[in-house]
């Protein structure tokens, strides 16, 4: 027997844009230390295990190389698009996935695929020497969520120049942070650094727009947004904040196919 292995671009339509996750489609349980020894050796970003639970809905879980985590924005949009794109799930029916994060519904439209995640606001925070410590550019405001700091810069070229300080980050009492500024071309970029798990810049982030979406539509008042995650790939998001739900719609493409050895396992 085998196990289907999906290389995803999210956030992406090429070869070379967006973040890469690996999606595996199970037909049985594994154990959680099996699921995280392939993450670990497969090591991208994120690895996403898929098992059927009932009709169009699936159990969904992540692990980056180093642990599992509650909730990943490209990961889920990686998993849809291939249940998708595989015919395992028509393409007109919503999925819904189970997840340590609840359930999470995904849906086919215009733009793309549509994430459909709580919205997780963030709050003013002091700017304290050890925050401003972070990063090698003035901070303008900063603010917290459940597990992110959320810190504003004056604009795209102090953002895409800045340094971390991914050490001193990795001793806060938080998954990673999000650093946002104005742009030009979009209502705003950003970029997100987590070293915590295993991850020091990520590539694009659905997950951290969930902060991100409530902190720009107050500030410019829009509901609809459109942003770009300025990390060394890329990758471009249409957001639609709606109070306790913030929709985040992104494409994907498959890179390729492969399978597993169910023995292995």
């Amino acid at each position: 027997m085998s196990t289907y292995l999906y290389r995803v671009n999210a956030f992406s339509q090429d070869l070379t844009s967006g973040n890469p996750a690996y999606v595996i489609r199970l037909t049985s349980s594994i154990q959680k230390q099996v699921m995280q020894e392939i993450a670990k050796e497969l090591n991208l970003p994120i690895t996403a295990f898929l098992l059927e639970q009932q009709c169009n809905i699936y159990e969904l879980r992540w692990f980056t190389p180093s642990k599992e985590i509650k909730l990943c924005g490209h990961g889920t949009l990686a998993a849809a698009h291939i249940l998708w794109e595989e015919g395992v799930i028509e393409v007109q029916h919503p999925i819904t996935f189970r997840s340590k994060s609840g359930y999470l519904k995904v849906e086919k439209v215009k733009q793309g695929i549509q994430l459909a995640f709580s919205t997780d606001a963030p709050i003013p925070i002091d700017i304290t020497p050890t925050l401003q410590q972070l990063v090698s550019v003035p901070i303008l405001k900063a603010s917290q969520n459940s597990d992110r700091y959320i810190i504003e810069v004056a604009d795209e070229e102090s953002l895409k120049g800045l340094m971390p300080n991914l050490d001193l980050l990795a001793t806060l009492p938080v998954t990673g942070l999000v650093v946002t500024s104005p742009s030009t071309k979009y209502d705003f970029i950003s970029r997100y650094f987590a070293p915590r798990i295993g991850i020091e810049e990520d590539f694009v982030t659905g997950s951290a727009h969930c902060g991100l979406a409530p902190y720009w539509s107050q500030r410019l008042n829009k509901k609809q947004l459109y942003a770009f995650q300025s990390s060394e790939r890329g990758g471009e998001l249409f957001i639609d904040y709606q109070g306790d739900l913030t929709y985040i719609t992104g494409k994907a493409i498959t890179i390729y196919k492969s399978h597993f050895n169910e023995l292995l396992f």
